[in-house]
């Protein structure tokens, strides 16, 4: 723009209102490590002033922002609209007219609004004044080029991904309890502490067969697991959240199974905006890249199925009919065992009086659509002759029962203990080394 400081194209009416200065990258990452990128963004400014601009407003607040399709809101790019609309702007200027036209939806807004009030565009080389036939050819161009660089720069990148997915090659970062070996080969972490904590993980699921009540025993019993920082890559070791515990459960990649694109981002319309969303969790063999055997695992590909089938089950949302939700804090005892006689529905509890502990099973039957409940009837009655023939069955196992409680009271002991050896052999060491 320095070589053309006495553009024809730029009048008195233009130079009284203010210019815009747009600046834009497309992620955080961007911001924090291209700042050449930004310095030259910003010298646009100077280069405005060069032209006779008094009044330069620096609009930066999409920094860090996409302008892709279902991308979030952008705020400086709509401000850039209203005061072109307000009749304020005499130019809007950009580095590249990329940085504002990643969509034609948005590029056709910026044009056709700058071209009802008389408001110059500007980039790097040039200044374009929308009332003439040519100006107009050219930034059609321009923009048409920039949307379809954009398009192809994606399809190249993802089909460069899903190849390299294909070969079982991509990774981002390998879940904890795995390493890369000198050939590149993925295989158990080299550290005995952290692939004894992830096989106590599916041990103690094993044995108590809910993702909360194993992630229950780390929390009482104070045993640590090793987790990826959010930045870094040396592994940190900390008390487990339970969803730290349910990923490790429902990872293929423990049961020796490479799956790619499990959780494909879809574009919806919402509000009249579209948005970009990641969808729910896909089957691993529905995946769009599924190798199976493609590493060792933690446990073998059939004890990982009928994991995830008592995940499942352990569901209230659940709705096969061998359903039997976990247990939770409610009185009612038969909570998901009992089924309707007439419609075959499962019985919801319901709960009421005073403290709001005392249980009715119900069946809605066809309430929904207009119609009445099925049945209904109170449970203290039906618990406590329930309560009665389990204990008539289960009393000649009393002692076993108790046998085998001890039994797991140990075992949890010892895995406590032994989690608690591994680390303080790993201390000694450390304090070695150093």
């Amino acid at each position: 723009m320095n070589e053309i400081l006495y553009s024809p194209k730029i009048k008195q009416e233009h130079l009284a209102r203010k210019a815009i200065v747009y600046l834009r990258q497309s992620s955080e990452k961007q911001v924090r490590q291209n700042t050449e990128s930004q310095r030259l963004q910003y010298d646009m400014a100077e280069r405005v002033r060069g032209l006779g601009w008094q009044e330069v407003e620096i609009i930066n607040t999409d920094l860090g922002t996409s302008a892709a399709i279902g991308a979030v809101y952008r705020e400086g790019f709509e401000r850039v609209l209203s005061s072109v609309a307000l009749g304020e702007v005499g130019i809007v200027a950009s580095r590249e007219v990329s940085r504002l036209s990643r969509t034609d939806k948005d590029w056709c807004r910026l044009v056709e609004v700058c071209q009802i009030f008389g408001t110059l565009i500007g980039d790097e080389q040039q200044v374009y004044d929308l009332s003439y036939l040519d100006d107009q050819l050219v930034l059609g161009i321009k923009g048409t080029l920039s949307v379809v660089e954009l398009k192809v720069l994606r399809q190249r990148m993802q089909a460069g991904q899903e190849s390299k997915a294909r070969r079982g090659e991509l990774f981002k970062r390998l879940p904890v309890g795995y390493v890369k070996d000198v050939s590149g080969k993925v295989v158990l972490h080299t550290d005995r502490r952290v692939v004894e904590a992830i096989q106590l993980v599916f041990t103690k699921f094993r044995e108590l067969w809910s993702v909360r009540q194993t992630f229950q025993w780390f929390r009482d019993h104070d045993v640590e697991l090793p987790a990826n920082p959010i930045r870094g890559t040396r592994l940190v070791w900390k008390i487990p959240s339970q969803s730290l515990v349910r990923d490790i459960l429902r990872n293929p990649f423990y049961a020796g199974a490479y799956v790619w694109g499990r959780r494909p981002v879809e574009t919806l319309l919402i509000e009249g905006r579209l948005r970009k969303r990641q969808a729910a969790c896909r089957r691993p063999e529905d995946c769009r890249v599924f190798i199976a055997g493609h590493h060792s695992g933690y446990i073998d590909w059939a004890t990982y199925q009928e994991n995830q089938r008592m995940t499942r089950r352990n569901s209230v949302n659940w709705q096969a009919d061998e359903s039997m939700p976990a247990i939770r804090a409610g009185q009612g005892l038969l909570v998901g065992l009992l089924r309707c006689g007439h419609c075959g529905r499962k019985l919801h509890v319901r709960y009421w009086g005073g403290s709001g502990t005392h249980a009715r099973y119900l069946c809605k039957g066809d309430y929904d659509d207009g119609g009445q409940y099925c049945i209904g009837f109170g449970g203290a009655s039906v618990d406590r002759r329930f309560s009665q023939e389990l204990l008539k069955v289960i009393s000649s196992f009393g002692v076993e029962a108790s046998l085998k409680a001890i039994e797991e009271l140990s075992s949890g002991d010892a895995a406590q203990r032994a989690t608690l050896t591994n680390k303080l052999e790993y201390c000694r060491r450390v304090v070695a080394f150093c």
